[in-house]
């Protein structure tokens, strides 16, 4: 993928299923079962994603260059062999950012219709 699609499909909306493996990865890298299991916990089982559509995923967001496998294995005692570990990249990082403040955006503007109550301070 070209540099131009790259940055192209970095102002597209995301699926709510890319935007929430984007996050999972934000504070450091995980496998695929790790981002699986903090999705349904963050979103109180709300949303739980299959492997095949994880995987599916992963690999649409490691082609545009949001995401990369680590090479490096974590400590043979600490680790299957079987898991692929996944980062977040800076470019990936940047489009979650993105996403994030468009969807700020638009919950700023059902709240100036009334759909959304302003949050209350504690």
């Amino acid at each position: 993928m070209s540099s131009k699609e790259k940055d192209r499909d970095s102002q597209a909306p995301l699926t709510p299923a890319m935007f929430h493996i984007l996050l999972a990865l934000a504070d450091g890298e995980k496998h695929g079962y790790a981002i699986l299991k903090e999705v349904a916990d963050r979103t109180g089982g709300k949303v739980q994603l299959s492997a095949g559509t994880l995987y599916g995923i992963i690999k649409r967001l490691d082609e545009s260059g949001w995401i990369l496998e680590k090479s490096q294995r974590p400590d043979i005692g600490f680790d299957d062999e079987r898991r692929r570990y996944y980062h977040l990249t800076e470019l990936g990082r940047r489009v979650a950012m993105t996403e994030a403040a468009r969807l700020e955006e638009m919950v700023e503007m059902a709240r100036a219709k009334r759909l959304v109550r302003k949050p209350r301070l504690a």
